[in-house]
């Protein structure tokens, strides 16, 4: 999984940088969060194709899902462009897919925390757990990427899906953590997966701008940064016979 696109900058790293690592690596399925990916803000159609262009298959997004309109229909189009799965009932699009991985079949899920963000959703826990029921026998293995702003958030549910799904992984903070690991039952573990798009910025942004915002309190213009790019990802390893995880490692590329 391929952390948080983010604006122009983190699209050419992506397109640059993904279809390598996986021939290198041997992926069999690349995730992308793509919640940022237009200009910071939400996704577009023709962002949207961008990043099928670049050699994912599955898109997710989080808290910016719904920034840009045209992402309305989109969702109801493309099975695979995958919002958080705790709006309410009647939210266009869905809040997980299933994608075929060789003769194993891939749940992919999206979900959203709740402590910190200002979006008003419902539990998390108790709707992948709905999930997770309502599709037994449909899939091999099972992935979430767990969009939060709170790490104790992430952590709890990790422990909480731990066994049941190959891996927990962890968007929105832009940071990626150091803390991956495999959790007692199998479950696959990572606290955020990070950032692809600007270094030299404050979580993506023009960081002039950023600083700016945090000495006068006023309301700031906030643009995607130019300039040196990195690359934030995860690979994880599933066993066939279990669906569980067999290995969980971090990628940071940086830019020269």
């Amino acid at each position: 999984m391929v952390g948080d696109i983010c604006g122009r900058p983190g699209r050419q790293m992506l397109r640059e940088t993904l279809p390598s690592l996986r021939r290198r690596e041997r992926i069999d399925v690349a995730i992308v969060n793509g919640e940022n990916a237009a200009a910071g803000f939400g996704v577009t159609r023709s962002v949207y194709l961008e990043l099928q262009q670049s050699g994912a298959e599955v898109f997710t997004l989080g808290n910016h899902a719904f920034d840009k309109r045209e992402v309305m229909p989109l969702l109801d189009e493309e099975p695979r462009l995958v919002r958080p799965l705790n709006y309410p009932p009647g939210t266009p699009g869905l809040g997980y897919c299933i994608v075929p991985v060789g003769q194993e079949r891939l749940l992919v899920v999206n979900a959203m925390g709740r402590v910190f963000l200002s979006v008003c959703l419902d539990d998390p826990f108790r709707a992948v757990d709905a999930l997770l029921e309502e599709q037994k026998g449909r899939f091999d293995a099972a992935f979430l990427d767990f969009h939060c702003e709170a790490t104790s958030e992430k952590e709890a549910m990790g422990w909480y899906l731990d066994g049941r799904v190959a891996a927990v992984v962890g968007t929105h903070t832009h940071v990626q953590t150091a803390d991956e690991r495999i959790l007692p039952g199998g479950t696959a573990y990572l606290t955020d997966v990070g950032m692809t798009g600007p270094m030299d910025s404050v979580l993506g942004m023009d960081r002039k701008a950023m600083v700016d915002r945090f000495l006068h309190q006023l309301p700031t213009r906030f643009e995607v940064a130019e300039g040196k790019r990195q690359f934030n990802a995860v690979i994880v390893e599933t066993a066939p016979e279990t669906g569980l995880a067999t290995e969980v490692r971090r990628i940071f590329i940086r830019e020269d």
